[in-house]
This record gives structure tokens, C-alpha cells and sequence, in this order.
């Protein structure tokens, strides 16, 4: 097998505060968009994103919490930029003695992007 490509795909409630969340806050553009679902993508990005409308007549599937992960680049100023835009930001930055600088934001139906960079154990 070749792998060639990646979609992570979320089932939301409220589609247009999804894609106004990723397109806003991390820079996705939409490559195509229906009333049932949008597709997204960024040109510096291994992965699209993929949001499908949630179909009141079919029951809820949640079983695991939803987390997409992104290693960036530049966090520090990532997060300043996201926190001045009035980003949603459930975990603020923080560096763990491993070598990583993380922190979350949570989209309005719950999707838990976890942003991440890796750096030297000593933090520089």
C-alpha cells in the first residue's frame, strides 16, 4: 500500500460555525462546499479536512472524543495571534519538559485541535 493522501472527516451539528472556525482561526480554504458537507485544505497541510452536516434522523455515533493534531511551526506566536483574534482556546500554550510546546483550541461541535511543536528538551 501507498498511502497517498489524508482526510480526517468530522460529523457536526452546526456546519457553518465549523468551517467559519477553520477557515478563520487555522487558515483552511474550501475546495468545496454543499449544504451537506465542506471540504478543506491548506496548501502546507498533510491532511483536509472534511465536515458533513449531522442527519437528524440517523442516531449519534459518539463514542470518542474528536482531536485533529497539527505540529507548526512559530506556536509562541501562533497563540498570541489566536488569542488576540478571540480564537477559542480551551489549553493554553504551555511547554513540557519532553521537548513540546502544545496547546488546544475546541470548534463550537466539540472538535479538539490540538496544536504542536517540537523542540529542543531544554526549550530553545
Amino acid at each position: 500500500m501507498n498511502i497517498i493522501g489524508s482526510t480526517v472527516v468530522f460529523t457536526v451539528d452546526d456546519l457553518p460555525r465549523s468551517r467559519h472556525f477553520f477557515t478563520t482561526y487555522l487558515g483552511f480554504r474550501e475546495v468545496l462546499d454543499t449544504p451537506d458537507l465542506v471540504w478543506l485544505n491548506r496548501d502546507d497541510a498533510a491532511v483536509d479536512i472534511m465536515l458533513h452536516q449531522h442527519v437528524l434522523e440517523r442516531p449519534r455515533e459518539r463514542i470518542a472524543q474528536p482531536v485533529v493534531a497539527f505540529a507548526v511551526t512559530d506556536l509562541v506566536k501562533e497563540s498570541a495571534r489566536l488569542s488576540a483574534e478571540g480564537a477559542p482556546v480551551t489549553t493554553r500554550l504551555r511547554r513540557s519538559p519532553w521537548g513540546e510546546r502544545l496547546m488546544r483550541l475546541t470548534d463550537p461541535n466539540g472538535i479538539v485541535v490540538e496544536l504542536t511543536e517540537w523542540i529542543s528538551p531544554s526549550g530553545a
